[in-house]
């Protein structure tokens, strides 16, 4: 019986893209090259389009939403001195004169021996000289203007606490009164890996009644977090906005109406349905990032984002391809993407969406994207970057319904932590997530990252925007696909029979949609384990922990990828071992508890291969809250609102994230450098018991359950601890939570050397 293989790397396809500074503009990289507009749009230096020609009227800055701060990754990250990167966003009203960022160091982000508390927002002490940064204008049009101000601050021997501020801002939406012209984060030290938050859902579904939800309540949590260990990064998992109003209440409400989804197929997506599609996806977006308390905690952690189909239409690339190829989806797909890349990614859009009144628009001008619409750009400016962001991997085809290529995203998070973050909704299609090409990108990507850190990296962490280690619902998929709903399906069409049971644009059963959306689905089965294989083999070569992020479902939960037990592998040891961390959602209303117990009686041991089994863990320990949210036997779906902090310890720092000293003291406090440990016996029967210390002491009483305090030395170097924060009650508008908490530990098994090495 010999060991699963990942599929294997291409040969002859082109090389992955560089790592480190983006490459050079070429022909075949992004739209920096865009197709020519045959001389009817203005051309410049570093864009498109003429812009809106308006004038400022004052030095008062009109600002619509942000200022919004991105981690773009580190540099130098091989060298003594490696550099943070990051960026800046804010979108003014149209004939503003040029903001200018000012920026600063303010020393450590606290003293050793002191509170971690930190003024966010406040007056600072005496500081440094600022450096002043001018932004690069990515959009603008007759509403809005779009402006980013790119930052590289050097990593130091301490963690830091930077300033920025940005002078005569007038916000349009909020309370300007606060001195929240001034911001500050936080930076690692340049021995720390970052302490991440992690969330997914954030936003509400058509017809949830957002007041009786307390609307973004848990954000309070988050910044209360923040303050006592303020998180270097926020990661969104899918979904961090929710445009399915556009068809309820939006531009596509008449569309939806109609009754023939063959007219609704053959529908044109025309100049005037586009800019009212555009109207509103901003709008959307605007209206969201400056509410609160969501909106203070965008000025404030660095965050790092991938789309889910909520950023663009509940279900988008799971309908049966000959409605997703309609031109209205086809066109929302484009519209959704400009915004996304400018309000997620502080990213140029493309130079022009899809539209049927443009026929050069329609299908993708090689790998630009779209061709250039001058309808669009009138009285519009639009940047061209010169190069490619050196965090993404670039898909090398366009998706089938957005005519733009996938950007997964690679990045270091700290010392000691690389992630990755798989854009699976570009190439989404009912019966795959990613073109396998896409694939071969991300993985050759992997190689060059991690040969060029050689040791440093202990832990690999990936952005599903689903779970992969979830409950099988493959009967249900058969009874929505069976000949029995055929009839119930006619009575629907015909008289409206069961409205409720079917979706208003393919007509088929509206669950289903969702359960092809899964990777556990029939149909993704084969690219499933293709991609766990492949991980598989990443972390037994490399001596790497794999960690799995997932989002969309509505609930907390800990999948588990394992080797089976019957083999006596402990986990340090244990290539085979993947946590899937589900947190999901932060914002949404999560599903009833009749739905959450359903899915802990369906928790069974799967078996992926001949090696290794899978299935939830049994976290919960109890209720966060009375009335209780789960049936007394449920222990593995926690209904109830979330988002989940990561936290490496055990590598021998000083809580302010410098080197211990040889004689253990910094600053002449003491501290104790944890020593390795062996490896923990393999304790577990199955994957419903714990199958190391980590997961034995897991739940409300662990360590590392409140998110803030943790586990340091229990479990030996390099561990991971993970937090849930669970919603005790909805009602509670300051978003107040129970924390649940496990250990993962770090893999230790000696690399495998390729025969070329040897």
């Amino acid at each position: 019986m010999s060991e699963p293989q990942p599929p294997s790397t291409r040969e002859s396809l082109p090389a992955p893209t560089p790592p480190t500074s983006g490459p050079e503009p070429s022909p075949t990289d992004g739209r920096q090259s865009p197709p020519s507009a045959a001389g009817t749009v203005a051309q410049h230096p570093d864009g498109i389009g003429s812009g809106p020609g308006l004038v400022a009227t004052g030095p008062e800055i009109e600002v619509r939403c942000g200022p919004l701060l991105n981690y773009r990754g580190m540099s130098g990250s091989d060298s003594p001195n490696p550099f943070w990167r990051g960026s800046v966003l804010l979108v003014t009203s149209a004939a503003q004169v040029t903001p200018e960022l000012s920026l600063r160091c303010l020393g450590p982000a606290f003293s050793a021996g002191q509170s971690l508390e930190l003024n966010l927002d406040g007056p600072a002490p005496p500081a440094p000289s600022a450096r002043l940064s001018q932004p690069v204008r990515l959009y603008e049009d007759p509403a809005k203007t779009f402006w980013r101000f790119e930052i590289d601050v050097e990593l130091r021997d301490h963690e830091a606490r930077w300033e920025y501020s940005i002078a005569n801002l007038r916000h349009l939406v909020g309370d300007n009164s606060k001195g929240q012209n001034v911001k500050s984060f936080v930076v690692p030290s340049k021995h720390q890996s970052m302490r991440i938050m992690f969330h997914s859902c954030n936003g509400f579904s058509v017809g949830t009644d957002e007041e009786a939800w307390s609307g973004p309540a848990l954000w309070n949590d988050v910044l209360r977090v923040h303050v006592m260990k303020p998180f270097h990064v926020m990661i969104g998992g899918g979904d961090q906005v929710y445009s399915d109003a556009i068809r309820v209440s939006g531009p596509l409400s008449k569309w939806t109406a109609i009754k023939s989804p063959n007219k609704r197929r053959h529908h044109p997506f025309n100049q005037e349905l586009r800019a009212e599609c555009d109207d509103f996806y901003f709008e959307n977006y605007a209206r969201w990032y400056t509410r609160e308390p969501f909106a203070s905690a965008n000025g404030i952690i660095p965050q790092i984002n991938i789309w889910d189909d909520h950023d663009i239409i509940d279900g988008f690339g799971s309908y049966t391809d000959n409605f997703m190829r309609c031109a209205v989806f086809r066109g929302i797909g484009g519209v959704a993407f400009k915004y996304y890349m400018l309000f997620q990614h502080h990213t140029a859009p493309p130079v022009s969406t899809y539209t049927t009144d443009s026929p050069q628009t329609t299908s993708s001008q090689g790998l630009s994207g779209a061709g250039v619409d001058p309808v669009q750009l009138e009285k519009t400016y639009v940047h061209i970057e010169k190069k490619v962001d050196a965090s993404w991997i670039m898909g090398l085809r366009p998706g089938p319904y957005v005519e733009e290529r996938s950007r997964s995203l690679y990045l270091q998070l700290g010392k000691r932590i690389a992630f990755v973050g798989i854009d699976a909704r570009t190439e989404r299609t009912r019966h795959q997530v990613n073109y396998e090409d896409t694939y071969v990108e991300i993985f050759d990507r992997l190689e060059t990252e991690l040969n060029r850190v050689s040791d440093d990296i202990k832990h690999l962490i990936v952005l599903l925007g689903i779970p992969i280690a979830y409950p099988r619902l493959s009967w249900l998929e058969t009874i929505f696909k069976s000949p029995i709903i055929a009839p119930v399906r006619f009575l629907n069409k015909r008289f409206g029979v069961a409205e409720g049971l079917f979706n208003k644009f393919d007509g088929k059963p509206d669950l289903l949609d969702d359960l092809d959306d899964h990777y556990t689905a029939r149909q993704h089965k084969k690219e499933r384990q293709a991609l766990i294989h492949r991980l598989q083999h990443l972390a037994s070569e490399r001596s790497i922990r794999v960690t799995i992020l997932g989002g969309d479902v509505h609930l907390a939960a800990l999948g588990r990828f394992y080797s089976l037990p019957s083999l006596g592998i402990p986990t340090e040891l244990d290539h085979r071992y993947m946590a899937n961390i589900i947190s999901s959602a932060i914002t949404n209303k999560p599903p009833p508890m009749a739905v959450a117990n359903f899915l802990a009686r369906r928790n069974k041991i799967h078996h992926l291969d001949d090696f290794t089994d899978e299935t939830l863990f049994n976290l919960f320990d109890k209720n966060p809250s009375n009335p209780i949210k789960t049936a007394s036997s449920n222990h593995c779906t926690m209904p109830s609102r979330n988002y989940a902090i990561i936290t490496e310890t055990g590598a021998g720092l000083a809580p302010d994230g410098s080197l211990v000293a040889a004689n253990g003291g910094v600053d002449g406090l003491a501290y104790s450098v944890p020593a390795p440990s062996g490896p923990s016996e393999a304790t577990g029967r199955d994957g419903h018991t714990p199958l190391n210390l980590g997961e034995a002491d897991a739940g409300s009483e662990h360590g590392a359950a409140s998110g803030v305090e943790f586990t340091e030395k229990k479990y030996g170097m390099h561990t991971l601890d993970v937090a849930f924060r669970v919603e005790i009650a909805n009602s509670d508008r300051d978003g107040h939570t129970t924390g649940y908490g496990l250990s993962i530990p770090a893999l230790t098994i000696p690399p495998v050397v390729s025969s070329d090495e040897e």
